[in-house]
């Protein structure tokens, strides 16, 4: 009776298990498109603001300034804006890239749920389809024990692309943001150190 309800349970998880399933994948292709367009805007401001902020001193700070887009395109502009545009104060420049971190680390957290999510519900889903397969196959139920296996193979396959999506995405991120907070950390050191 208990394996009986067990079974019960197990199998009634299978369509909830999809509906996710389905719902994360709508969401890793989303997120693929977004992060396109992360990607080319962040090559064009890289291409316009790299060389300034490596050559970056305080008479050259007006610069920078003057080239940033007009519109604040990407998280990294904002904060760049945000700081040179404030009066220099270490620890204001602390806070502000502490602020940065936590909403890069934001940014990245669909990244990270849909590579660990994707192969989890993928391969519940394969288990749960697997058994009333292997019942179908003892029980001579060829096509029953084939659609069975169609779910299984479907259920492994979306859960694998939808960790692709995840991880492909998050180490591209954490790359760039890693470069934004050095790039922040620098300029905000150019702007409060003392001239001589």
């Amino acid at each position: 009776m208990i394996s009986k309800a067990l079974f019960w349970v197990s199998n009634s998880l299978l369509i909830p298990d999809i509906l996710i399933l389905l719902f994360l994948f709508a969401r890793s292709i989303i997120l693929i498109g977004s992060f396109y367009n992360q990607f080319m805007v962040k090559r064009k401001n890289d291409k316009e603001l790299n060389d300034k902020i490596k050559n970056l001193t305080l008479s050259s700070v007006d610069s920078l300034r003057a080239a940033l887009p007009e519109k604040d395109n990407s998280l990294f502009i904002r904060y760049m804006r945000d700081l040179l545009t404030t009066p220099p104060s270490e620890a204001y420049a602390d806070f502000l890239i502490s602020n940065f971190e936590n909403e890069a680390e934001k940014d990245t957290s669909l990244s990270k749920l849909l590579a660990k999510m994707g192969p989890i519900l993928g391969l519940i889903g394969t288990l749960i389809a697997m058994s009333p397969a292997l019942v179908g196959l003892s029980s001579g139920d060829i096509s029953g024990m084939a659609y069975n296996m169609q779910v299984v193979f479907a259920t492994t396959v979306v859960g694998l692309v939808i960790s692709a999506a995840g991880l492909i995405t998050l180490q591209f991120k954490q790359r760039w943001y890693a470069r934004d907070v050095n790039n922040l950390d620098y300029v905000s050191r150019i702007l409060t150190e003392k001239p001589e």
